[in-house]
């Protein structure tokens, strides 16, 4: 099963009702409902709380560790009597939210996602000493494991992948919507060691777990394996990550997104969520001509520096973004 279901749009689709009309026997699948996402986040966050309030981490294991790994982290649940075993080495996911414990290492971060706000919550093992962030929109190497919040493993990867944060397009290589929330959240690796045997080793990467609400994950289109509307667990370590440019117009697709909320959308009703600069229904990331001038984007980088985005035309604002300036450098 891969990570790679969702693209920059979430689809809603519900499941159709079938049924075999025959005298001996017949196969009902049931419908998935499609739930209201403002109050499935409600019982979505108060499913987290719950499992924070239950569940302990290995705390003591990485006190003073610098290169932190999940392969290490042990989550457990209380046992019935509900007492904490070990206070001195574990601790209680709870007592580590920032909003009770300024030193806690459990944040959460606010996002907006289909005209819903989201709470996301993520464990800080490591911020990551590298010299970048990844963008929303990067190709990042990690590993993870997934898991429901039952403790079931469904995913994993245990040496390095890479995936885009976004897809090229409606369900085309993108991970799940908390990915590119999180990530950004995280530094990567400070140094890569060459071991000299054909492997590496990623020095002081970014080190976490990330608790999301369904409507971060897959909500009512999980695939096989994770029920509909199931808040997800993702242990991560993420090592490296590079600038995607889509188009291949010169200008990273971190930057096409004109109102910088994190999402690639086009919604021409609404100037202020919209990611489409020509109107032609096709988010200026994926478009080769941005403005729709009839000169390519990348022949608007007039300095021929490699940069459009600082080639500024006679209206005060880049040319690939001016549909009136139409100077090309071929």
């Amino acid at each position: 099963m891969s990570l790679r279901k969702i693209g920059f749009l979430v689809l809603c689709i519900t499941l159709g009702f079938f049924s075999c009309n025959n005298d001996d026997d017949s196969t009902d699948i049931p419908e998935v409902v499609i739930r209201d996402r403002g109050e499935q986040q409600v019982e979505d966050d108060a499913a987290l709380m719950d499992y924070f309030e239950s569940h302990f981490y290995n705390a003591g294991d990485f006190d003073g560790i610098t290169n932190p790994k999940i392969s290490d982290l042990i989550i457990s649940e209380l046992p019935e009597d509900g007492v904490l075993p070990d206070p001195d080495t574990n601790r209680l996911l709870s007592d580590e939210l920032v909003a009770n414990n300024s030193n806690g290492i459990l944040k959460d971060t606010t996002v907006f996602f289909a005209d819903t706000e989201y709470t996301i919550y993520y464990l800080q093992l490591n911020k990551g000493g590298g010299d970048k962030f990844p963008n929303f929109s990067d190709r990042i190497r990690y590993t993870y494991e997934g898991s429901l919040l039952s403790g079931s493993v469904f995913d994993s990867a245990v040496t390095p992948v890479t995936s885009n944060l976004v897809g090229n397009g409606i369900d085309a290589g993108g991970l799940i919507v908390g990915f590119r929330k999180v990530m950004p959240l995280f530094k990567v690796a400070e140094n890569l060691v060459d071991n000299g045997d054909g492997t590496f080793d990623f020095v002081n990467h970014g080190t976490g777990v990330m608790f999301l609400p369904s409507g971060m994950a897959y909500y009512n289109n999980a695939p096989s394996g994770i029920p509909a509307y199931s808040p997800l667990i993702f242990k991560f370590e993420i090592y490296q990550s590079f600038d995607n440019d889509y188009d291949g117009d010169g200008v990273p697709s971190h930057k096409e997104d004109l109102n910088g909320d994190g999402e690639f959308f086009v919604d021409l009703d609404n100037a202020d969520a919209d990611d489409d600069t020509d109107g032609d229904g096709i988010p200026d990331y994926v478009d080769s001509d941005d403005d729709g001038d009839g000169v390519l984007t990348i022949n608007e980088d007039l300095n021929n520096d490699g940069d459009p985005t600082n080639d500024i035309g006679p209206n005060g604002i880049p040319r690939y973004l001016d549909p009136e300036a139409t100077e090309s450098n071929v």
